[in-house]
């Protein structure tokens, strides 16, 4: 699977540049929003929008969900190559989505590096982050594949219905971290993660089978699949944080104790809540809901996560999940090189080490 990331990735990015130039020309502007009846300024553009895209989008990332909805697509018949503008729809949202959970977070570092809103400004960070929500709905609009008019009709009622849903997960996670409550269920938990982090993931796979024109019973069997696989890896990227935090090690991208400064409530924080002795329990809860946290408050949150097994127990879960989402691969015609790599996926999000 790291081949594919790795063989896949520049391709991915040429794309999200045909959609969004590193520097906006007129033509450029013109060509995505529509010439004006004015005139606009493209350097003001630039500087507000491609610059704080292009700074975030250099630092890295895995580019796994175009890669997802390329493998998919393929697997199901198509070809990669003439699909490739579509693989640019899911990592421009899931750029947008990160800008903005970075300022609702109040996050200090993104990929080794300042959040985009401390380096450029909130203001910037937000609008160019929401404008990502709306830019690779030009894919659909140029449509490169020459879809059927109801093909890309029900491309759009799924990206509408999957984006809605994102918000929720958002909606949640930011109601849970502002408030007081770390007693939710890990159903409900598992339901934000879906919402969250899971609709991205969907958004990938449905398309793939949306452009290849699959039944809706394929279409459904693939957008379980890549949500449990994100959920999967939100679980295992939570697991990273205490981990790199415990090693001390910087080039995970976040600030030491991420999480937990943040008073996110993750699978092991629940899990702990309900494990742990009270007093442990209620120490949990005042770091969680501290206005600050201190290095000594982050190391006494993992202490609590460690002694309840905790740690161990949220990876599990990501593993269960990631069979889950391989059983769902298994309800597919699709050919088998595909589907053998998306089921090592699986296995990839969770054993990762950054």
């Amino acid at each position: 699977m790291r081949e594919a990331l790795s063989e896949w990735r520049p391709r991915i990015d040429e794309e999200i540049a045909r959609l969004l130039p590193r520097t906006l020309s007129a033509g450029d502007v013109a060509e995505q929003f529509g010439s004006p009846r004015f005139e606009y300024d493209e350097a003001a553009l630039t500087a507000a929008l491609t610059e704080p895209v292009w700074d975030l989008l250099d630092r890295g990332g895995k580019r796994w969900r175009p890669v997802l909805f390329l493998l998919a697509a393929e697997g199901f018949g198509g070809d990669p190559e003439s699909l490739l503008p579509y693989a640019a729809i899911p990592e421009i949202l899931h750029t947008g989505t990160i800008i903005v959970d970075d300022v609702e977070d109040g996050a200090t570092l993104r990929r080794g590096e300042p959040a985009v809103h401390r380096k450029y400004g909130t203001d910037v960070a937000l609008n160019a982050g929401n404008a990502l929500y709306f830019v690779p709905l030009k894919v659909l609009t140029d449509d490169p594949g020459g879809l059927p008019a109801e093909t890309r009709l029900r491309a759009f009622d799924m990206l509408t219905h999957e984006l809605n849903r994102t918000h929720l997960g958002q909606g949640t996670d930011i109601r849970w971290h502002n408030g007081e409550r770390v007693d939710m269920t890990e159903a409900e938990y598992l339901e934000m993660c879906a919402c969250k982090t899971g609709c991205l993931g969907r958004i990938a796979a449905r398309l793939a089978a949306i452009v290849t024109e699959q039944d809706e019973a394929a279409e459904a069997h693939v957008a379980d699949y890549a949500e449990s696989l994100s959920i999967a890896f939100q679980i295992a990227d939570d697991v990273l944080d205490v981990e790199h935090t415990l090693d001390g090690d910087g080039d995970f991208g976040k600030a030491f104790g991420n999480d937990i400064r943040e008073g996110k409530r993750t699978l092991m924080v629940i899990h702990a809540v309900q494990a742990a002795s009270e007093p442990a329990a209620a120490r949990l809860r005042e770091i969680l809901t501290a206005d600050e946290a201190s290095d000594k408050d982050v190391l006494d949150a993992i202490d609590i996560l460690q002694a309840t097994d905790s740690v161990e127990y949220a990876r599990e879960r990501a593993l269960e999940l990631a069979a889950d989402a391989r059983s769902h691969l298994d309800a597919v015609a699709m050919r088998d090189e595909q589907a053998d790599q998306l089921a090592a996926f699986t296995e990839y999000v969770v054993e990762r080490e950054i």
